[in-house]
């Protein structure tokens, strides 16, 4: 088969991929979702945001990854991520200049910390190769949200993780008053929320009561306690059980293990423990009243009250509360590194945003280089 052939068929499969998602987004729209082909072939398949121009992202991504040309290694499950990501991004870039409605059009992007923004462990410095990237992003009027499992009470602290993004907003001479506010920071998954402040020139506390949704609120203290609890008495005896070199750390809403200094946990002993607790906090009813979340971390394992689809949809309302923006599910994109079913934090927000599944930080700035580009001009692409 020619490399011209391949391709061809490469991208009917694609538009035909395409043409099931529109027709299953139809069918969604109608009230009647299990009605369409997709449902029918893939009963668990989830909600479509916006359409996703398929067969134009996989020509991007056949340029850039010679997909067609290969004959010795198939499409990869890489490969297939890649073409969702390009898809969504050109589709709200689409929206952007196109929908009739502010909700149509993106208005809001986020992202986890680690591996995301910066490697894990480190800091989001001076020198990130992100940074004209994103501050771009707050150049076009978007606002840009840091949902991160990093659960700190003292926004100073998010200094220390954040001071590149952050001086580069202060120093920016592109940037109105209006446009460096756009900065929020959501904390321990949607537990604490920070805005850039101007006058400040730092990130401020934004009061609980201004974004906690209702259906946070309607959470019970004790049976956050008790969940936290069982979580830490569990991680306890897991540790001693398995001869895991780490300690348990507790904070005020979440409770994780970490290796003790000069050990390191290896992949498979951070996948058993958090299957294991993720397995026994489900089978608890403190846990059934409340959302949390269990999670690899990469080097650490966490258990945090809430989760991120809560601590997305707080951020679209605190915006549409005190900002007065129309942001929904289909102007959100969130761009994170953990989209597994289990043990992965950011899986929870493909519930409330379109998403971006990405492997590393160079992989976040790819995204964010052809987001701006498509942004600018999508009749290129």
């Amino acid at each position: 088969m020619t490399n011209s052939e391949a391709r061809r068929r490469y991208a009917e499969v694609f538009h035909d991929l395409e043409v099931l998602i529109q027709d299953h987004i139809e069918m969604a729209s109608a009230g009647t979702p299990q009605l369409s082909r997709l449902c029918q072939l893939v009963p668990s398949v989830g909600v479509f945001f916006t359409k996703l121009p398929l067969e134009k992202a996989y020509y991007i991504e056949d340029e850039r990854r010679s997909i067609s040309k290969r004959r010795l290694v198939a499409p990869s499950f890489n490969d297939i991520r890649l073409i969702l990501n390009t898809a969504q991004i050109l589709q709200l870039a689409t929206n952007f200049h196109s929908a009739r409605h502010q909700h149509e059009k993106l208005q809001l992007v986020t992202f986890d910390g680690d591996i995301t923004l910066y490697d894990d462990g480190t800091n989001l410095d001076p020198d990130s190769p992100l940074l004209p990237y994103l501050l771009q992003l707050l150049e076009k009027g978007l606002y840009i949200g840091i949902v991160t499992a990093a659960g700190y009470k003292e926004p100073e602290k998010y200094y220390g993780r954040l001071a590149g993004l952050i001086d580069g907003i202060k120093t920016s001479t592109e940037l109105t008053d209006a446009q460096r506010e756009n900065l929020l920071v959501m904390g321990g998954e949607a537990n604490y929320l920070y805005r850039y402040q101007n006058d400040a020139g730092m990130l401020v506390t934004v009061p609980r009561d201004q974004w906690v949704l209702d259906t946070m609120n309607g959470w019970d203290e004790d049976d956050i306690k008790s969940v936290l609890d069982y979580a830490e008495s569990g991680l306890n005896n897991y540790i001693e059980k398995l001869s895991v070199q780490a300690i348990v750390i507790r904070k005020e809403r979440g409770v994780g293990i970490v290796a003790k200094p000069g050990h390191k946990l290896i992949r498979e002993q951070l996948e058993e423990l958090v299957l294991r607790i993720d397995r026994n906090l489900r089978q608890y009813p403190p846990a059934q009243k409340i959302n949390w979340c269990a999670f690899n971390g990469g080097s650490d394992v966490w258990v945090d009250i809430g989760d991120k689809s809560l601590g997305v949809r707080a951020l679209q309302q605190f915006l549409r509360v005190n900002d007065g923006k129309d942001i929904k599910a289909a102007s959100t994109l969130h761009v994170g590194d953990q989209f597994s079913s289990i043990g992965a934090n950011d899986y929870a927000s493909r519930t409330a945003a379109t998403t971006a599944w990405i492997s590393s930080p160079m992989e976040t700035k790819n995204l964010l280089v052809d987001l701006n580009n498509y942004l600018e001009n999508t009749a290129n692409y």
